[in-house]
């Protein structure tokens, strides 16, 4: 049975780290990595996995999703080779299946080591 898709998100890039993430860390929290989505970016912390989608036309109000590794009880990374445009990363947490979609230029073995250094705490 194909458990029910609770989020959806696509990465389409690496970037830098967005300057303005620091107000939404707390203490002790530190941004390892970011990813720029269809509207704004993911940031990886060394805490949870933070995303920020920005909506209405101007794109002035931001809707972000917070993911503590802890919630993660498995993941799964998929491509079929080097000329795969369809990679995929799926995430099963406690609030549900998350499938995030990749762009071709997203490395998946590094978003995978990304999410295991994380999750395992490595």
């Amino acid at each position: 049975m194909e458990a029910a898709v609770v989020a959806s998100w696509t990465f389409m890039r690496e970037i830098p780290v967005p300057q303005d993430v620091s107000s939404l860390l707390v203490e002790g929290e530190q941004p390892y990595a970011a990813y720029a989505t269809m509207r704004d970016s993911a940031i990886f912390t060394n805490k949870r996995l933070i995303v920020r989608d920005a909506q209405g036309m101007t794109g002035k109000k931001v809707e972000i999703y917070s993911l503590p590794y802890t919630a993660i009880n498995m993941w799964s990374t998929e491509n079929a080779g080097r000329l795969d445009f369809n990679s995929e990363v799926e995430l099963w947490t406690r609030a549900g299946h998350i499938k995030i979609k990749l762009g071709k230029g997203t490395d998946v073995r590094r978003l995978d080591h990304l999410i295991a250094h994380c999750v395992l705490g490595g």
